[in-house]
């Protein structure tokens, strides 16, 4: 049987490579140095599937990823995957926090420790790097730094532990996705993404929308907007929702809401990630 090949943002220690080792630990990992590259990984060829973060229980939406949903790609969701986050301060081994004049991170790990931070290193320079494994590697190649990121990367790049639990809240979730060519089958426990906007800018579209699910009896899990990019004031919409689109239900839902827009996109059906007993 050929190794599955899975590409993560990388370089190895980051979060996400956790989650890609939790998705599949026999498979092949690929990292990358960012999500466009992971998303263009998979749609070459160079990669069976891709993992990368979609959304965190304290900063919301990885806008990265969804652009690249909505505007570059056509893969569409198979999988989720839902990792308890923990932050770690790590410096070159022997350095003291005092000693410490720039902070290295990912923008969303910065964010998600923002308290911190701003509390314990008030005047250090910040400096957001491509991942969190990335900014370990900056970090050590420089005097009087430090990064956020995490356990393994210390272990992987000889970082000391300085603190650790530093994110803003204790239960620090991070969702993730597995991209691929096609979506999952139906399984009875699902979960479907997609996006839409409107041609037109009158009262009630959205409304309208949203209706269509409320008649079929379809719970939305999420709603959110994003701008498009195009034009001040026009947002495409993105919601989750429970069952597949497969489901009778479901299918008619999403074809009458498809009517109504102007830009369309399921992202896909998967399995609804179920928390460990």
């Amino acid at each position: 049987m050929t190794e599955k090949r899975v590409a993560f943002l990388g370089p190895p220690g980051t979060f996400t490579e956790e989650a890609a080792l939790l998705y599949d630990a026999a498979a092949h990992l690929l990292p990358f140095a960012s999500v466009a590259a992971v998303a263009a990984a998979v749609g070459s060829g160079m990669a069976d599937e891709g993992v990368v973060a979609i959304e965190n229980s304290i900063e919301g939406s990885v806008t990265d990823t969804l652009d690249i949903l909505i505007h570059e790609s056509r893969l569409s969701i198979r999988r989720e995957l839902v990792l308890p986050i923990e932050h770690y301060l790590l410096v070159r081994p022997g350095a003291q926090a005092a000693e410490v004049k720039a902070l290295f991170s990912h923008p969303q790990a910065l964010a998600q420790c923002r308290r911190f931070v701003e509390r314990c290193f008030p005047k250090a320079e910040v400096v957001a790097a491509l991942s969190t494994a990335a900014a370990v590697e900056e970090m050590m190649a420089r005097e009087g730094a430090a990064a956020i990121a995490t356990r393994r990367a210390a272990q992987l790049y000889g970082a000391e532990i300085l603190a650790r639990g530093i994110q803003d809240r204790p239960d620090n979730l991070t969702r993730f996705v597995v991209l691929a060519e096609s979506d999952h089958p139906a399984t009875g426990n699902d979960k479907t993404s997609l996006a839409f906007s409107f041609a037109d800018d009158r009262p009630g579209l959205l409304v309208a929308a949203l209706q269509e699910f409320s008649n079929h009896g379809i719970n939305l899990t999420k709603v959110e907007s994003r701008p498009t990019k195009e034009r001040l004031g026009e947002y495409i919409f993105l919601l989750d929702l429970a069952g597949h689109r497969s489901d009778p239900k479901v299918a008619e839902a999403l074809a009458k809401v498809q009517a109504l827009s102007s830009l369309f996109r399921v992202f896909g059906s998967y399995p609804r990630y179920v928390k460990p007993a």
